[in-house]
């Protein structure tokens, strides 16, 4: 039986670029990562490493992956919108209110164009 989503993994041609955006925006943190045959970097939610950085020499073909989206829980939700504004991210805001739940969804996309949301 699973118990929860333990990481994702994420190729790019930038990695360093990426991994900023990542810490900048959703304020995910470097940590340790083993001493794989491909060079990347792993990025931290508390102690867990959640987002997996993996180096390649080409851009991935976005038509080519089937992941959708993934998402995080989150609180400080003006701070998150504040730092959003400060970056002149694109972002959009779903108040989901109608099915009896009170989640705010702020959906926006990576550098590479992964589209993420934020629940808070």
């Amino acid at each position: 039986m699973l118990t929860a989503l333990d990481h994702v993994n994420l190729h790019t041609d930038k990695p360093d670029a990426l991994a900023q955006w990542y810490e900048n925006i959703l304020g995910l943190e470097r940590g340790p990562r083993p001493n794989f045959s491909i060079p990347g970097i792993w990025l931290y939610l508390n102690d867990q490493p959640v987002v997996h950085v993996v180096e390649v020499d080409q851009p991935p073909e976005h038509a080519a992956v089937s992941l959708e989206h993934f998402a995080f829980r989150a609180e400080g939700m003006a701070a998150f919108e504040a730092t959003l504004k400060q970056h002149d991210l694109q972002y959009e805001r779903v108040d989901l209110t109608e099915i009896d739940v009170d989640i705010v969804q702020y959906n926006l996309r990576d550098p590479m164009g992964t589209h993420i949301h934020i629940d808070f």
